[in-house]
């Protein structure tokens, strides 16, 4: 097997933390690049996975650097919480054993799109596996933007900001705003205003088929477009954010007993106890 290993920012392969893993790697195949920078260009690069060594930083860096050739992303995580990054260190081996064994699946999850026009003129699109986002910025006033659906006018939002986030990006700021969880699998969008001053404004879910465009209505301070943490352009009145399926999808490595739920507990610290033996369910 060949693999590109990717990590955070600053670390490298002589990191105390950093070096074990990579013999462990080197284990089951030969590693064909590794880069801890972010600037590497991968997409001459043939390689079988990419194994991504840090936390949910490392993995939104690490499928923008793969761009338009997406491979499947064996997730190790070195950082806090590591929502995306489901294995720790300690189960490294195991997994790449199961690899070896071909006891494994490659989940696709959908990406976005997000194309600026600023000031009439349409800027590179850049490629999201979270969400794009149009937030205010300095002083912070609120903003005025209007939403559209397949060029059909939704609402006018009075905010502090506006999220259109993928499944895999719902458990991030879309959830720290008040939106919802949706099943990584699921082909939608999450539109979620930000402190909306409207509370009849509540965040809704569309199909991941639609184009959704967001006007700059009025634009008070310094908005911005941000994509997955990146400031994509800053925005004045006028200027259009749109936001799409991409046409590729973030791949992941999943064994078939590690269930998503199971993630959500163990992520998000959920409580509770299963005591009703009588309940057919599934481990994991």
């Amino acid at each position: 097997m060949r693999f590109i290993v990717l990590g955070t920012s600053g670390w490298s392969c002589r990191s105390p933390e950093i070096a074990p893993l990579l013999e462990q790697i080197s284990g089951f195949g030969e590693i064909v690049l590794q880069d801890f920078t972010g600037e590497a260009d991968l997409a001459e690069v043939e390689a079988d996975f990419v194994v991504v060594l840090g936390g949910d930083g490392a993995i939104l860096r690490a499928a923008r650097q793969m761009e338009m050739v997406q491979r499947p992303v064996l997730a190790v995580n070195l950082g806090r919480l590591g929502f995306l990054a489901e294995f720790g260190p300690h189960e490294l081996a195991s997994a790449l054993q199961r690899i070896a064994q071909g006891d494994y699946r490659v989940t696709e999850h959908l990406m976005l799109l997000c194309e600026v026009n600023h000031n009439g003129q349409t800027l590179p699109a850049r490629l999201g596996l979270n969400e794009a986002t149009v937030q205010t910025g300095p002083p912070f006033a609120l903003m005025e933007v209007d939403l559209f659906v397949d060029k059909e006018w939704v609402t006018t939002y009075r905010c502090d900001g506006i999220i259109i986030s993928t499944p895999v990006g719902s458990t991030a700021h879309n959830l720290s705003a008040g939106g919802p969880i949706l099943r990584k699998d699921l082909q939608a969008f999450v539109i979620c205003p930000i402190s909306p001053h409207t509370l009849s404004h509540r965040p809704v879910v569309d199909s991941a088929d639609r184009i959704y465009e967001i006007v700059i209505v009025r634009a008070r301070g310094s908005p911005a477009a941000v994509v997955d943490g990146v400031v994509v352009a800053n925005l004045m009145t006028g200027d259009i954010v749109q936001v799409r399926r991409a046409p590729v999808t973030f791949k992941t490595v999943t064994f078939p007993d590690r269930g998503y739920y199971r993630t959500l507990r163990e992520k998000l610290g959920w409580g509770g106890q299963l005591e009703l033996a009588t309940i057919p369910r599934q481990k994991g």
